[in-house]
């Protein structure tokens, strides 16, 4: 049986190389979602390390006064269950190993920040975009507050779970 590349591959549009080339460019660090904490942050004082090597799971910002670091996550990379997040139906065992394996990589990290004496906040990329996402200075308040608190516990912000959104602007 004669199968052209396209019909082997899926639904995917792209050639294996145009494919290559756009995962090429997707980057783990400076992305838009920890570009806009990075920016909110540094507006309210809060001065931080960037991507620390030397810390399990090198955290996105780093707080070494208060022994604080924060993630910011991307919803598709670390499989996060928001609208965010669709599983791709192409070569569907792959990504499933794939976003397994982060999660796992996630939690570990954070044990081992927790460990060592860290508080650790994740923020979720639904936080800050997408139909879920919550108001810019709020999570931004969030974030300082949590800084602000030495007692304050591994967190996470994300976004706005839409019924409660609904019902809130519905009252």
């Amino acid at each position: 049986m004669n199968v052209t590349v396209h019909e082997a591959r899926g639904l995917d549009v792209l050639t294996l190389a145009q494919r290559s080339l756009c995962m090429s460019r997707i980057r783990g660090r400076d992305t838009k979602p920890e570009m806009m904490i990075r920016q909110g942050l540094f507006a309210r004082g809060f001065r931080y390390r960037l991507h620390c090597g030397t810390l399990p799971g090198r955290p996105d910002l780093v707080f070494p006064a208060r022994r604080a670091v924060i993630f910011v996550h991307g919803c598709f990379w670390h499989a996060h269950d928001c609208a965010l997040f669709t599983l791709p139906a192409t070569r569907r065992e792959f990504w499933e190993k794939k976003l397994h394996a982060n999660r796992e990589r996630d939690a570990s990290a954070i044990t081992a920040l927790e460990q060592e004496g860290w508080r650790v906040l994740v923020i979720w990329e639904c936080a800050l975009k997408g139909r879920m996402r919550r108001n810019l200075d709020a999570v931004f308040d969030e974030c300082a507050s949590w800084l602000a608190d030495p007692g304050a516990a591994t967190a996470e912000i994300q976004g706005t779970d839409r019924a409660e959104s609904l019902s809130l602007s519905l009252s």
